[in-house]
């Protein structure tokens, strides 16, 4: 089976705070620090997250992707570490082509997910 490869597609990288609406755990994080941003993500990492003002652009440029043939990707970046960004990879589950997520504050690249 051939390698996974970027030739001949769209990548766009967004902000999880751009695809999702992360207000809420924002004003936690920024008037109560990391400790209780923590602590509010685990209480409520099964809730789906609600669109942000990119989410209907992403939507409708994946709709250009076709089963024969992918067109765009989107790589979901956070600033969040793995441990903490837990809510935003379960809304991926809006479309199969936002593939790869980023957590931007973990030491190795190796850390995203393909």
């Amino acid at each position: 089976m051939p390698k996974p490869t970027l030739a001949d597609k769209l990548v766009v990288a967004i902000s999880s705070r751009a695809l999702f609406d992360l207000s809420e755990s924002h004003r936690i994080f920024t008037e109560q620090g990391v400790d209780a941003y923590q602590r509010y993500q685990i209480a409520h990492e099964e809730e789906l997250l609600a669109p942000g003002p990119a989410f209907t652009l992403v939507k409708k440029l994946l709709r250009l992707n076709r089963p024969e043939k992918q067109y765009v990707e989107v790589i979901l970046l956070s600033r969040n570490s793995a441990d903490t960004g837990l809510r935003a990879p379960r809304r991926r589950r809006f479309s199969p082509a936002c593939t790869r997520t980023r957590p931007t504050s973990c030491a190795s690249p190796s850390m995203a997910t393909p």
